[in-house]
């Protein structure tokens, strides 16, 4: 996203006849005249508006004989429409949603491992379980091939039970295998701990 385009397009629709038109042509495609007979406005006053609102690329053109009629581009509004809800729900939400799970993270850091770092318990609810593998992932290299020996030897720093966690890594998609070679996934394919948000 370009903070200019958006700055240029709420500057262009920071006005209330450009709101209208814009209302006026997402039902219908109109000529200038047209739409400054539904305004109460000059034809000037229209054509001066409308080329505004073709410099965001918001409305477009056709001629049709000797007529030329304007169309709304829907898809430039619903992108800005969108833009703009995601700085309302994105940023703030985003910070606050990763605010309240860093601490329950924590929270389940305390209550499942030692002091020493070893996991007490394997959580049997899904999303602690997650925190504790997100966790353990954490201390291995993005990029680098793990033998399954080593692997095994990493996990059981944490819990003697390497076998199952190993398979949860696998199965949450924090590491793929191959060949018995395992590889730390990027983290965008890691199981989500956001979806048990309640």
């Amino acid at each position: 996203m370009q903070l200019s385009k958006q700055v240029a397009f709420h500057k262009t629709m920071g006005d209330p006849t450009r709101i209208k038109i814009v209302y006026l042509l997402a039902s219908e495609s109109l000529h200038v005249g047209a739409i400054a007979g539904k305004l109460g406005l000059t034809a000037p006053t229209i054509s001066h508006h409308l080329t505004k609102l073709k410099e965001c690329n918001l409305v477009y053109s056709r001629r049709e004989k000797n007529t030329v009629y304007y169309y709304l581009n829907k898809k430039v509004l619903s992108h800005h429409g969108n833009v703009l809800h995601q700085f309302a729900q994105g940023e703030e939400g985003e910070s606050v949603m990763s605010e309240n799970l860093l601490k329950e993270k924590q929270k389940v850091m305390n209550n499942f491992l030692e002091k020493n770092g070893r996991i007490k318990t394997i959580p049997s609810q899904q999303k602690k379980k997650l925190f504790i593998l997100e966790h353990m992932v954490e201390g291995l290299k993005v990029g680098e091939k793990y033998k399954e020996k080593d692997l095994n030897e990493y996990i059981q720093q944490f819990h003697e039970d390497f076998a199952t966690l190993r398979r949860e890594f696998i199965i949450h998609q924090f590491m793929y295998r191959e060949n018995s070679i395992y590889e730390v996934n990027p983290r965008e394919m890691w199981a989500s701990t956001k979806l048990f948000v309640e």
